[in-house]
């Protein structure tokens, strides 16, 4: 088994839910493009590479796992319904799994991301809060098969603080 590199990425700010919209419908703000597009790029100047992304169906997350695509030149983007709030660990895990990919980001929602990392790292319990726009990068050596290493987790806010 090769080993994985994982990113958990929240999506990017987005609207607030208006009265009459739906809440799969919600975009990014242009605001909240721009400053996880500076994000992201600020990142691969520290060698943030993605070979695959693989996004929630929702309206805002397919908007970030776009901005990281454009900018990374990311060949592709895939959606999965086990990413959607409510997020299937399982599901992904094996459906990434077989997709044999070194570098792949997972693009999804609070709680959700929090937890994923939590169960990315063996600690199904662990409280992780995911600003928007926050990106977790876990090492996998043996995949999906076993707990894997949080390398690291960074948020806009932290950079733009730094700059």
């Amino acid at each position: 088994m090769l080993p994985t590199q994982l990113y958990i990425i929240r999506h990017a700010w987005s609207e607030e839910c208006g009265i009459d919209q739906d809440d799969y419908d919600r975009r990014l703000t242009k605001k909240g493009r721009k400053r996880f597009e500076r994000f992201v790029r600020y990142m691969q100047d520290f060698g943030l590479e993605i070979d695959l992304v693989v996004t929630s169906p929702l309206v805002r997350t397919r908007e970030t796992a776009e901005i990281i695509v454009d900018t990374l030149k990311t060949p592709r983007i895939e959606i999965h319904d086990s990413l959607a709030p409510g997020s299937h660990w399982q599901e992904i895990a094996e459906w990434t799994t077989e997709e044999n990919v070194p570098k792949v980001a997972w693009v999804g929602h609070a709680p959700c991301v929090g937890r994923l990392v939590a169960r990315s790292i063996g600690d199904k319990n662990a409280a992780i809060r995911m600003q928007k726009g926050a990106i977790a990068s876990i090492c996998l050596e043996n995949g999906f098969s076993q707990p894997g290493e949080l390398q690291w987790l960074v948020t806009a806010q932290v950079i733009e603080a730094a700059l």
